[in-house]
């Protein structure tokens, strides 16, 4: 395991694992709120891919991390592959809704490239209509078409 600063990794660790390390390090920022050990492990330029939409700049994961009155009280890695450059993970959060107390969990697959030890690029989808309704932002209602 490494420090913050990537100090203290055992000798001989390869690529795949250190690249794993890395994704566990970002990860844990949605727990700690640590917007520094993201901007170590999150290149400025990062580009995202998800929901439709494709963006780029670490910007975008420092909003998530630090959105205001919703805070990830528990996070659990349920499946994590690495392969070459590549990291995927499957994820389950649970959020807190600060002005309420109200808790749920949010699943989510990731998959992230690296270089040079940052993430460069992460492609993904989360249960967003889930945790909206989880937290009461949303009707607990089917949806009619």
């Amino acid at each position: 395991m490494t420090d913050r600063n990537g100090a203290g990794a055992p000798a001989g660790l390869s690529e795949q694992e250190r690249n794993v390390e890395v994704v566990r390090r970002y990860l844990r920022t949605f727990v700690t709120k640590d917007l520094a050990e993201l901007a170590e492990v999150v290149a400025e330029d990062v580009e995202i891919y998800g929901s439709g939409t494709a963006v780029r700049g670490r910007h975008y994961p420092e909003a998530a991390v630090s959105s205001p009155g919703l805070t990830v009280v528990d996070q659990e890695i349920l499946e994590l592959f690495a392969a070459e450059d590549r990291v995927v993970v499957s994820l389950a959060q649970t959020y807190r809704r600060d002005a309420t107390g109200a808790t749920t969990v949010q699943s989510a697959c990731k998959m992230y490239r690296l270089a040079g030890g940052r993430i460069v690029q992460f492609w993904g989808e989360q249960d967003t209509y889930g945790l909206l309704r989880g937290l009461g932002l949303l009707p607990d209602e089917p949806i009619a078409f």
